[in-house]
């Protein structure tokens, strides 16, 4: 039997990502983060509209480590960190793939600006150990590293790159489609950049501010126009979480989807739960764009075909 060549081409790009997974966990244990594990197998993920697990027998594998890791701050723990496979199923292209690895982390008496801060500092110093100082060149475009890093709500964002504001869009059903093809694109082109504030109806599991309710804590980062991180000042009221959580099966429903139990434990705990944030983080992506590939396939041992 020959060599696999095409996996030897990429011994290079693995010994890279070995690399930024140890200074990864480096920067959280410094921190005083504890890492954990939970279940990749479990009941009943978190019933979101546009998110699909994949069926494991009768339970599902886990989208995300989000509820488990929540109920780990329920139960007392105070800064936690994860470096996991998550599924979704029919998600697959460039910069998607059906088995992925996420880095979630999770702190108390933090809120969503906080963990921009400490996004910023995370990634300048794994980029640092990777040669990049100040700046990395990707995909032809040149990012500035240089912190800090450019914040705008996405009403801005509306009023930058659209000929719509952000209301206008949700009253004419145009909100997911601008921001995917006309917002999105743009976003990060010359250094890291958080989109913030998302109307309440994109809120997903995230606090309403409470200076303005019709919006949410949440924010994402781009960089080179990619979505590397999704992050949450977290929800901690159980009647609001489960009156969404309805809202999201009923839309599951009407786009023929199948209905998720709801993760009644999850709920029940949720009351325990002091303030906190929370943010998901794309491995594959980061590792891509800081070795300046085009695909996450280039930065992983098998992507589904080859297998």
């Amino acid at each position: 039997m020959t060599l696999n060549w095409g996996l030897l081409r990429k011994r290079n790009a693995l010994a890279a990502r070995a690399r930024i997974i140890r200074e990864i966990r480096n920067f959280f244990i410094e921190g005083g983060y504890l890492e954990v594990e939970t279940p990749l197998r479990i009941p009943a993920p978190a019933p979101e509209s546009h998110i699909d697990a994949v069926p494991s027998t009768d339970w599902f594998l886990h989208t995300s480590p989000e509820l488990c890791m929540k109920r780990l701050l329920a139960a007392g723990f105070e800064r936690i960190f994860q470096i996991c496979h998550c599924w979704r199923e029919g998600e697959r292209g460039r910069l998607h793939i059906p088995e992925f690895t996420m880095l979630e982390w999770y702190r108390v008496n933090a809120g969503y600006l906080d963990l921009m801060d400490e996004c910023e500092v995370l990634i300048r110093s794994v980029a640092i150990i990777l040669g990049h100082e100040d700046r990395l060149v990707y995909q032809d475009l040149e990012i500035s590293l240089q912190i800090p890093w450019e914040r705008i709500s996405v009403a801005e964002a509306f009023t930058r790159y659209t000929p719509y504001t952000m209301t206008e869009a949700l009253r004419l059903d145009l909100f997911d489609e601008l921001m995917a093809g006309e917002i999105e694109p743009q976003l990060g082109k010359t250094g890291p950049i958080f989109i913030h504030d998302y109307p309440a109806s994109r809120g997903a599991l995230a606090r309403l501010k409470p200076q303005d309710p019709s919006v949410s804590e949440r924010f994402e980062l781009y960089v080179g126009g990619v979505e590397l991180a999704n992050a949450f000042t977290e929800l901690t009221d159980p009647a609001e979480q489960h009156s969404r959580f309805i809202n999201e099966q009923e839309n599951r429903v009407v786009l023929g989807k199948r209905v998720y139990p709801m993760p009644d434990i999850f709920l029940e705990e949720l009351p325990h739960m002091p303030p906190a944030a929370g943010i998901a983080l794309g491995l594959d992506r980061l590792v891509m764009i800081l070795l300046n590939f085009s695909s996450i396939d280039e930065v992983i041992a098998f992507s589904p075909e080859e297998l």
